[in-house]
């Protein structure tokens, strides 16, 4: 089991009344609780997906709930060949899970799938008085306490009302069962048709707010372009060390955390001149499996730094017993960016965290891959210089293309 960090999970804008029965949208404030939440993460296996799959990838919930603040007391994982229509796991088992959570006073029951409003609304009745999260409802908790830029922190609402707008009607209700408590701030069913008009005008101002930023950005990047400026951007899976290779490469000081998404706000810092030329160098936020689209959607204008990247550096962590599984996983996230096809080189950091042999594997694989270790600067020079013959193959080209 992995214990947490103590900080409250769930936070959310929260809905606050007045007098007059108007209600404006807030930020949660961070609760002062000394010891943190108890949970239990749920996994379904579903068809063809190996005991093996499933193992990993309750272990990485088990690592987001740590990484929110929880602490993980059991784990729980089901069969079966489909979903349930009502409640993803079968019924029978959601009451073994009640049973369970009120032998080891647990707070809230997370599961490693999406579930939809009507299937969270369903266990909830079946699990009354905890609170149930999916792995969505999990990583925007997360992003929650990581955003620090006024951009991040828009982006992250945008995500967090449009993931709840659909839960209302559930949500209250269960709200009115449990009498309070972290995570549970609400008006009530009665406001319910109030709520919804102020969440969608929230959204409007947010997306609004947004593609304003996002127009300061694309002047940005013309403005780098229009020097011939040439950039590079970091992806791949979270806690993959993408900022500590920045930081390795350009002597910036990004943060620098070993735990899921410690960054979110992407940051742009200048390399070297190459040959004449100016790279500067964008680290963006982590990828992983089962992204939740609408995180996809609200961090489109920071991930149009991959977009308009000449360059990606796809950084993978050598170490990871999943790491295919991680670089398939980013490899989807590229194609739903439409950005697939942009020129990458694949970086395999952490390699002082594995032994010869793996190392021969991952090039036999991976040819054209390179192996780093940014945290103790081995092969830094090797990603300089495949960036500087990357720009030379490019200048070559646009030379052949002037004759």
């Amino acid at each position: 089991m992995r214990s947490g960090s103590g900080r409250s999970l769930w936070r959310w804008p929260e809905f606050q009344g007045t007098r007059r029965g108007v209600y404006k949208i807030k930020k949660f404030q961070e609760n002062n609780i000394k010891t943190a939440e108890k949970a239990i993460v749920v996994g379904v296996q579903l068809g063809n997906e190996s005991d093996m799959e499933a193992e990993h990838s309750l272990d990485e919930l088990e690592q987001l709930v740590s990484t929110a603040g929880g602490d993980v007391v059991s784990r729980i994982i089901q069969h079966r060949d489909k979903p349930h229509v009502r409640t993803f796991i079968g019924p029978g088992k959601a009451e073994e899970i009640r049973q369970i959570a009120s032998s080891l006073n647990a707070q809230l029951v997370v599961f490693d799938n999406d579930l939809s409003p009507s299937q969270q609304k369903n266990l909830e009745d079946i699990i009354p008085g905890y609170k149930i999260i999916d792995r969505t409802g999990i990583i925007l908790d997360i992003f929650a306490q990581h955003a620090h830029s006024a951009e991040g922190k828009l982006q992250v609402e945008l995500a967090q009302l449009n993931y709840l707008l659909p839960r209302l009607k559930g949500m209250w209700q269960h709200l009115e069962r449990l009498g309070g408590g972290i995570g549970t701030r609400g008006p009530g069913e009665t406001q319910l048709e109030t709520d919804k008009r102020i969440m969608k005008k929230r959204i409007q101002r947010l997306t609004k707010e947004l593609e304003e930023l996002k127009k300061n950005r694309s002047i940005q990047r013309k403005r780098r372009q229009k020097h011939g400026i040439f950039n590079v951007a970091l992806v791949g899976y979270t806690n993959a060390g993408k900022s500590t290779l920045i930081n390795a490469l350009t002597g910036a000081e990004v943060l620098v955390e070993d735990k899921l998404f410690a960054t979110l706000d992407s940051t742009t810092r200048k390399l070297d001149y190459i040959d004449g030329k100016e790279v500067v160098l964008s680290d963006t936020v982590g990828f992983i499996r089962k992204l939740p689209h609408q995180l996809i959607a609200a961090f489109r204008s920071t991930l149009d730094e991959v977009r308009m990247a000449d360059l990606l550096l796809h950084v993978v962590d050598a170490s990871h017993p999943q790491m295919e599984a991680q670089i398939e996983a980013v490899e989807d996230v590229l194609k739903t960016l439409e950005v697939d096809d942009k020129p990458q080189i694949l970086v395999f950091n952490k390699i002082d965290l594995t032994n010869e042999s793996d190392r021969k594997r991952l090039k036999k694989l991976y040819p054209d891959s390179i192996l780093v270790s940014a945290k103790l600067d081995i092969g830094l020079n090797d990603i300089r210089s495949l960036i500087k013959e990357f720009i030379n193959s490019n200048n070559n080209a646009s030379k052949r293309l002037l004759n």
